[in-house]
């Protein structure tokens, strides 16, 4: 089972942190109020997210691609997470997921279904509650 952890000391604003991983893939990455929501150096929890649900898609992506024979070239995803202040506590109001793809042999009707599959199955796509869209482009 993953783990993950983080240490904070001070106030929200003023205080620092770290995140770590059990696995040591992020080992005491500081992070901030500056970092998370001014785009100061630094880890950004919302963007650590991003990055695990590219990998997830990707992987769902995969998956289902091998589901109708058929494998992957290459796959290559963006997440973007609009952060926003609402009633001046941070939320994440969408989720947008910008993937492009090669894989001989499929069809667009193919891709664009193994797309919406991934979209709404990969697991932390299922996690979150807020509106996910996706623009998938199918490479040549």
């Amino acid at each position: 089972m993953p783990i993950g952890s983080s240490t904070w000391k001070g106030t929200w604003k003023q205080g620092k942190g770290t995140i770590s991983t059990e696995r040591g893939i992020l080992v005491r990455v500081p992070y901030t109020y500056a970092s998370r929501f001014e785009n100061a150096a630094g880890a950004s929890p919302e963007e650590l997210l991003a990055a695990a649900h590219a990998g997830c898609f990707n992987q769902a992506m995969a998956n289902n691609f091998g589901m109708i024979g058929l494998e992957a070239a290459s796959i290559e995803t963006s997440i973007e997470v609009d952060l926003q202040f609402v009633e001046s506590r941070p939320t994440i109001r969408s989720v947008h997921i910008e993937t492009q793809a090669t894989v001989p042999g499929i069809t667009k009707e193919q891709f664009d279904s193994c797309a919406e599959r991934s979209r709404t199955n990969c697991s932390i796509s299922k996690l979150l509650t807020c509106d996910i869209t996706l623009d998938a482009r199918l490479i040549p």
